[in-house]
């Protein structure tokens, strides 16, 4: 999950039940940019300010998040252009998750990953009651591998920018235990364990779909 350089603070309306963008449920989440030093208006892993977008391309940008067959049913919502309130619905879904129109790094939560969001921005307790999927296929900016809250790299928090990646929540913290902590290991590994948002990271390549043979 990733960071930029300065805390901005935008609100966003995360989707639960694939019903549209509920302005009643709102989380702020915090992103960073590097010419910032106080809170404002953002995107969520976006940038300050960003290209002016048409709608067409927004939604574009959205559904590049994840896999085809998910977004194709999401709920799609605007963070290009954020004014201090909840992003913009660009088009309802029906399969409950929200794709989220990013510059440069959009992404796509399940229920259990708004959850999460939730929870993470107020620092409350987190229940997953089951495995929770997230999607970042253009990959991020930077964040803290130990740290859910830092906001740059140090000289130890194992500051890390990740490729196209997917994240998972699992309902039983203990089964963290098998993957490693180390992004450089070549594979999946945990971020921010031991606290209550950790998840795990899976970095993937240009992904193409499977293809079947007959005999």
């Amino acid at each position: 999950m990733n960071r930029h350089a300065a805390k901005t603070f935008v609100s966003i309306g995360l989707l639960i039940g694939g019903i549209g963008l509920n302005p009643s449920f709102q989380v702020t989440c915090f992103a960073q940019t590097p010419d910032t030093a106080s809170p404002s208006s953002a995107s969520v892993h976006g940038s300050k300010s960003g290209p002016k977008l048409s709608k067409a391309q927004k939604i574009a940008l959205a559904m590049s998040a994840g896999p085809a067959e998910i977004t194709k049913n999401a709920t799609l919502a605007d963070m290009t252009e954020m004014s201090g309130g909840p992003p913009k619905e660009l088009r309802a879904g029906t399969n409950g998750w929200v794709c989220y129109a990013v510059v440069n790094q959009p992404m796509c939560l399940d229920k259990e990953w708004q959850k999460w969001a939730a929870a993470w921005m107020s620092k409350s307790p987190l229940q997953i009651e089951g495995t929770g999927i997230a999607y970042m296929l253009k990959g991020d900016n930077g964040a803290s591998n130990t740290d859910p809250y830092a906001t740059a790299a140090t000289a130890s928090n194992e500051w890390v920018v990740s490729p196209a990646h997917l994240m998972l929540l699992l309902p039983d913290a203990k089964m963290l235990d098998a993957y490693p902590t180390d992004p450089k290991n070549g594979g999946p590994w945990v971020m921010w364990k031991g606290t209550p948002y950790a998840h795990i990271m899976v970095p993937v390549s240009a992904t193409r779909p499977a293809t079947m043979q007959s005999k």
